[in-house]
């Protein structure tokens, strides 16, 4: 069986657990999650040691595959609502930017046209404001949620717009990424042929 899944799942103060029937639902300060596990896997929660634990019921190989995923699935989950899940990402470019009107993100990076994204329900995109950077700095912008997925796919997306080219590196990157950078075509001359 899953050493992962074996793990009991800590929860700390300020977290609620509940299972009701298949369902298993997570609230706290930064939101509320909830999961369905597969039919094979059952979550059971202890009220006085504080602590979720989950087990399989078959022993085939997609349940015990499903095993160690639930666990670490609920446990995002508690992280998740507790302290909040975010990703930071920088736009690289001569007058690349970005911008946020309420739920509507626009990504403006070297195309015809402005690339709009419509932030999904629970996240939270944060962007720097153009008067605190320089004109060498890039654009910021982060993206925060409860649901690590949610977010990761996300910035998944915008970053997806427009990736970084490796001649001068223009585009979307994660905060802290390094992109490979290429040597453009060099010139040679010949002379007296």
């Amino acid at each position: 069986m899953s050493r992962i899944g074996k793990k009991l799942i800590a929860i700390p103060d300020g977290v609620k657990v509940a299972v009701s029937g298949r369902t298993v639902s997570v609230e706290g300060p930064k939101g509320k999650l909830s999961l369905t596990p597969a039919a094979a896997i059952s979550v059971a929660v202890d009220a006085a040691a504080k602590v979720v634990k989950v087990t399989c019921t078959k022993d085939d190989r997609l349940s015990r595959s499903l095993y160690g995923l639930t666990r670490s699935l609920i446990a995002n989950m508690v992280e998740g609502c507790l302290k909040g899940y975010f990703r930071s990402l920088e736009v690289y470019g001569v007058g690349y930017s970005v911008q946020l009107q309420g739920k509507k993100f626009t990504l403006n990076c070297g195309f015809s046209h402005p690339v709009m994204f419509d932030v999904p329900d629970g996240l939270i995109v944060e962007v720097q404001t153009p008067q605190a950077r320089g004109d060498s700095e890039p654009a910021r912008f982060t993206i925060r949620g409860p649901d690590k997925q949610a977010v990761g796919e996300f910035a998944a997306s915008v970053r997806r717009a427009k990736p970084p080219e490796p001649y001068k590196g223009k585009g979307v990157r994660y905060a802290g990424e390094r992109v490979r950078r290429k040597v453009g075509k060099a010139f040679v001359g010949t002379a007296g042929t």
